[in-house]
């Protein structure tokens, strides 16, 4: 595929950015996308480092900076996607909620990934929600983002049995391993212009 071909990936983060790491790691080759910018809503994220260090350009929009005001930190983070031009965002543990005209703005190209088999547990706490509920299995899925909360579109799902004497931590982390698996495929796909729900065991 020729590099003018490829889609642009733009991946927000607020935290370590494992999600980012691996969805940065499996867009060589032959995949239909790169990584164009890594955006954090913290200063202090951790992966802003990894990002740098895979050779990716980063860009800081501190949501501290705006006191509150939802519509002027969107705003910014607008005019730095724009500077990278991206085709596509994936918000990988990006913790801040978008307001409607955000998610409008970007409807049909913004993808997120949740801990939790949507449309169970939207929202925190979602692996100890699904321990005191008695779940059998938690899992992980990435949806397309929209107005709604967690509500989008689902684009894929991973299951991840609970085991006797699960914690939220426990099970958390082997969820993790099913994210970094489900992610990448996912965004593979859609950038591909394939919406079929990807469906890990």
């Amino acid at each position: 595929m020729r590099a003018d071909a490829r889609k642009r990936v733009a991946i927000l983060i607020s935290g370590s950015g494992s999600n980012m790491v691996t969805l940065a790691k499996s867009m060589t080759g032959d995949h239909p996308a790169r990584p164009c910018l890594v955006l954090s809503n913290r200063p202090d994220a951790g992966g802003l480092d990894k990002a740098k260090a895979l050779g990716i350009p980063t860009a800081v929009v501190d949501h501290q900076d705006f006191k509150g005001d939802r519509e002027a930190f969107e705003n910014a983070l607008n005019t730095a996607l724009d500077e990278a031009r991206p085709d596509i965002l994936c918000l990988a543990g990006f913790m801040r909620i978008l307001t409607p005209v955000f998610t409008g703005h970007w409807a049909g190209r913004c993808l997120n990934i949740h801990p939790s088999l949507l449309p169970k547990y939207k929202g925190l706490h979602t692996h100890q929600r699904a321990l005191d509920a008695g779940d059998a299995e938690a899992g992980c899925s990435v949806h397309e983002v929209t107005a709604e909360l967690d509500g989008g579109p689902i684009l894929g799902q991973a299951r991840v049995p609970i085991q006797p004497g699960d914690t939220a931590d426990t099970l958390a982390a082997r969820v993790l391993v099913q994210e970094h698996l489900l992610y990448p495929a996912v965004l593979r796909r859609f950038t591909a212009g394939d919406r079929t729900p990807v469906t890990l065991p």
